[in-house]
């Protein structure tokens, strides 16, 4: 699992009492259940281009004919994302944020075999709502 570290500097703002944050406070929702948000830092992203080898096009060819899941397509599509999620989180830590809310993906094909695949969200400092209270 994926830790954040945030800036040594802002640590009166940190999610919870260690100073880093897991997957966990990354949302595809605007809000973060249980925290408050202090400052947006702005969006963050990840953005990666792909293209298929000539095996993986081989073989993704032979898989289709017989139908089914695609797996050497399947992979491909998960490592990549994995890597712009990745890409993502390291720009939010040197932003100083200690979670990302509004998280997307999106891909776009540039030509045949050639593919963008972007990760965004937007980079935010929050305090958990307990600690506002005590």
């Amino acid at each position: 699992m994926q830790t954040i570290q945030p800036d040594p500097g802002l640590t009166g703002h940190t999610a919870g009492r260690s100073g880093s944050i897991t997957n966990a406070m990354v949302t595809t929702a605007l809000e973060l259940p249980g925290y408050r948000i202090v400052r947006s830092l702005g969006v963050v992203r990840g953005l990666t281009v792909r293209s298929r080898s000539i095996v993986g096009n081989f073989i993704g060819g032979l898989h289709s004919l017989f139908g089914g899941n695609i797996t050497v397509y399947t992979n491909l599509c998960e490592q990549t994302r994995a890597e712009t999620y990745q890409l993502m989180l390291r720009q939010a830590r040197q932003a100083g944020a200690n979670a990302i809310i509004g998280m997307r993906y999106d891909a776009t094909e540039l030509m045949p075999g050639l593919a963008e695949v972007l990760c965004y969200g937007t980079a935010v400092l929050v305090e958990d709502d307990a600690a506002r209270r005590g």
